[in-house]
């Protein structure tokens, strides 16, 4: 199986910057692709941003001038830098990995989530 660890979230003013990490580890064989999601009081989960092994990025509307995904390989760990933080960002943050898991024998697609970690933005 396939954990994901996220860290980084909290309280901060509104305008200011919160950079979110989120650690994979497990049985791993290679990860394709890891993001962020977040869900908001009352809203449905919507995309934040993800990254691809290639290095692909992919944004929520409106977040790429404020918001950047990054990956370290090395350590299946993947970023989010959030700039100019809004109220309206406020939320919780889910890390999710898609890859393939070495197990006995063979190799099998995974899909992973993170339990989340908290961002409120408020003065």
């Amino acid at each position: 199986q396939v954990q994901l660890v996220e860290s980084g979230g909290g309280l901060v003013q509104p305008g200011g910057s919160l950079r979110l990490s989120c650690a994979a580890s497990g049985n791993i064989f290679s990860i394709l692709k890891m993001g962020w999601y977040r869900q908001a009081p009352g809203k449905q989960r919507e995309l934040v941003a993800t990254i691809t092994r290639g290095g692909t990025t992919n944004y929520g509307d409106s977040l790429k001038d404020r918001f950047t995904i990054s990956r370290d390989y090395a350590e299946n760990t993947a970023y989010l830098q959030m700039n100019s933080l809004k109220p309206e960002d406020t939320a919780v943050y889910y890390c999710n990995a898609e890859g393939e898991l070495l197990q006995t024998g063979h190799i099998s697609p995974f899909r992973s989530w993170g339990p989340g970690t908290q961002v409120t933005v408020s003065s």
